[in-house]
């Protein structure tokens, strides 16, 4: 696996968290006079401790809809998903999840929406005020800690959605489109920033996108998904050191960037690799 420049050792035990195992998991919705929209087709994948994996795929094709079953939020028709052997039957405070939309109380300014977060801890006072700020200053927001969302940019309203997930500490990171919203410059210092904090962290992330060359810059794994209904049907293994350049991409990396942008375009049809 490649590894972030800089990244500090982790014990065994810290390795050893957060796996995510996706089986045979299918996801169908009951609709109007008895009809059924598949959203899902049986899945199975399996995401190793500490890895960071790029869920990409067709609009529509069910990408969201897997997270949010990794998520607690969706319950899987068939199939299981387990978290270091633990099956998922709700949310929970080891999984964080980071949408596209912010999502901050507008009344809380950004250390109080991170204060917000952590009070499921029973943390209070200087404890509390503590734990809140040093979320913020590892995403480079502890002089902004006392404005509100109104005050901040998108990309600072992001990095205090990243403190907050990040102040409880999970052992699975689930990202869906995070930067969809951000202009091309200010993303590119918030993947700077996720490497980072996942370097420092190391939790399992899942991160959904549209952008094939974000996912070949941030993933150690790229998962394609079909068309609706998905299933995951390609898998590819980025084995390059980081920081990576898309200027600086080689021919393997071309390869697959241009296979991948081939089988997202509608007229493709995704098959599985034999």
């Amino acid at each position: 696996m490649s590894q972030v420049c800089g990244s500090l050792e982790l014990s065994t035990q810290a390795r050893a968290h957060g796996r995510v195992e996706i089986d045979d998991v299918s996801i169908v919705y009951d609709g109007r006079r008895g009809t059924r929209s598949v959203a899902l087709q049986p899945t199975t994948q399996t995401l190793q401790p500490s890895s960071f994996t790029a869920l990409i795929g067709p609009s529509g094709c069910g990408k969201s809809t897997l997270m949010n079953a990794v998520a607690g939020f969706v319950v899987p028709s068939t199939g299981a998903i387990r978290i270091d052997g633990e099956q998922v039957e709700g949310p929970s405070p080891q999984v964080g999840v980071i949408f596209q939309q912010y999502a901050l109380f507008p009344w809380f300014t950004a250390i109080g929406n991170v204060k917000f977060a952590l009070k499921r801890f029973a943390l209070r006072g200087a404890e509390l005020e503590q734990r809140a700020l040093q979320a913020l200053a590892e995403v480079g927001l502890a002089k902004q800690a006392r404005k509100f969302p109104g005050q901040l940019s998108g990309g600072m309203k992001q990095r205090v959605a990243i403190a907050r997930t990040l102040a409880l500490e999970p052992k699975v990171l689930l990202m869906d489109e995070p930067f969809g919203a951000l202009d091309a410059q200010t993303r590119l210092s918030m993947h700077e920033l996720l490497l980072a904090v996942w370097n420092r962290h190391r939790p399992t992330i899942l991160f959904v996108t549209h952008d094939v060359d974000e996912a070949l810059l941030l993933a150690d794994t790229v998962l394609v998904m079909s068309a609706s209904p998905g299933r995951i049907v390609r898998s590819y293994t980025i084995d390059l050191p980081r920081p990576r350049k898309i200027e600086a991409f080689g021919p393997d990396l071309l390869g697959i960037r241009n296979t991948v942008l081939a089988l997202l375009k509608p007229s493709e049809a995704i098959e599985d690799d034999a």
